[in-house]
């Protein structure tokens, strides 16, 4: 999923509304994560971005799942 995300864009900070279209992640999910403190984020005025490379470790870092979990 990371690399579809590269290859989409050669931007280096997406809005909450963008990781939420690239990913696939909902919108109340990725607010959760950033206030966990699991996404960060930065705030610019009142608009909240991820940067690409946040947002990579962010999902590199979610729990595996299935028969790759053993690999």
């Amino acid at each position: 999923m990371t690399a579809n995300l590269h290859e989409r864009s050669s931007r280096t900070a997406f809005s909450v509304a963008e990781v939420c279209a690239q990913t696939g992640i909902g919108r109340d999910s990725v607010y959760n994560a950033i206030r966990s403190g699991r996404l960060v984020a930065r705030r610019i005025g009142r608009r909240m971005l991820v940067t690409e490379k946040d947002l990579q470790g962010f999902l590199a870092n979610l729990p595996k799942v299935g028969a790759s979990q053993a690999a």
